[in-house]
């Protein structure tokens, strides 16, 4: 990793501000942060917290901020030579830090400090007090990814927003409806943390493919029924489309579109459960089959892993950026979180 163009223990040296620290947890106390080699971490128990970022230095330089499990929280800043620019963001943190079913990951908030110049000035990490909570629900296209050069589409969201949201991504890699309702570790654990307002993002569909119409249906159902029970706002989420082309250049085979092999139409479930049931829908099929489409069979190609893997399923940094910023999009259009919290550009 780089070196920062400033000594960045001085930078976490201002003030951190954190909780107290509760009964029983070990680590949590006295409000210790450590910077070194681009990475700086926060000795916080799990919760949400704000940060506040100050960028810039004598020379120009140009930053990018990530944290825990590889999510992407701060896009690349420049900064003329002498100013400095302040930014502020929410960051969710919570054990496991990545997917609910793999390892625990460091305790407390890690922040690495990248880009093509990177000049941090001061950084500051307060509990966050009244911050929206957007949940994400799905499978390895949108979760966070641990390793390159795979990457979820939630993993990339969190950039698009400002101080006042965070995102709480509970996707999981190759989870159905099925197995997402059966497993203790994800709708039963992400269901008690939804509060009022929250909205809820489900995309559940590449990995039923030996689920009925009825029972997938049915699935998405109880699902929106859980999290209205909640106070929450429930945004269902049709699949990201595959990339997998006709020979006129067409996305509109079955793979491509996620009919599974009973025949079932999940997208077309999905909006049918929307409209039965009054759900916000961000037709995600049908925007990443638009935009894969208008980039053609070629440079489509850098939106998944087709060079490295041979995967046409799921995305690279490069595709999920683009399509976490069609969500991003539709998250400002329906108003489902505050205004102001969303970065655009």
């Amino acid at each position: 990793m780089r070196r920062l163009s400033i000594t960045v223990v001085a930078a976490a040296a201002l003030a951190t501000a954190l909780p107290a620290a509760p009964a029983g947890a070990a680590g949590a106390a006295g409000g210790h942060a450590q910077c070194a080699a681009g990475v700086c971490h926060f000795d916080v128990p799990p919760g949400t917290y704000d940060v506040r970022i100050e960028l810039g230095g004598a020379a120009a330089s140009s930053t990018s901020v990530g944290g825990e499990t590889r999510r992407s929280l701060l896009p690349e800043t420049a900064v003329p030579a002498g100013e400095r620019v302040t930014r502020a963001l929410t960051v969710n943190v919570r054990t496991p830090e990545g997917e609910p079913t793999g390892p625990d990951g460091t305790p407390g908030l890690d922040l690495r400090i990248g880009g093509s110049a990177p000049a941090l000035a001061g950084i500051r990490v307060t509990p966050a007090r009244h911050a929206r909570q957007i949940f994400l629900i799905g499978d390895s296209t949108v979760c966070d990814q641990p390793g390159d050069p795979y990457s979820g589409w939630g993993q990339q969201l969190p950039q698009y927003l400002r101080k006042g949201v965070s995102v709480a991504n509970y996707a999981d890699s190759g989870e159905s409806t099925v197995s997402y309702l059966g497993n203790p570790q994800l709708w039963a654990t992400v269901r008690p943390l939804i509060r009022p307002g929250d909205p809820v993002l489900v995309q559940l569909a590449h990995n039923d493919k030996t689920t009925d119409e009825a029972t997938y249906r049915a699935n998405l159902e109880t699902l929106v029924a859980g999290v209205r029970e909640r106070g929450g706002q429930p945004v269902l989420v049709t699949p990201i489309v595959r990339r997998w082309f006709n020979a006129d250049g067409t996305l509109d085979n079955g793979t491509a579109l996620l009919v599974n092999g009973l025949g079932v139409d999940h997208p077309a479930v999905v909006r049918s459960v929307a409209a039965a049931r009054d759900v916000p829908l961000i037709d995600l099929t049908a925007k990443t089959k638009e935009l894969v489409e208008s980039l053609g069979v070629e440079a489509s190609k850098a939106l998944y892993l087709t060079t490295e893997a041979r995967d046409n399923t799921h995305t690279s940094v490069r595709g999920a950026t683009l399509f976490a910023r069609l969500v991003r999009d539709e998250l400002a259009t329906r108003h489902l979180v505050p205004r102001g919290t969303v970065r655009v550009g």
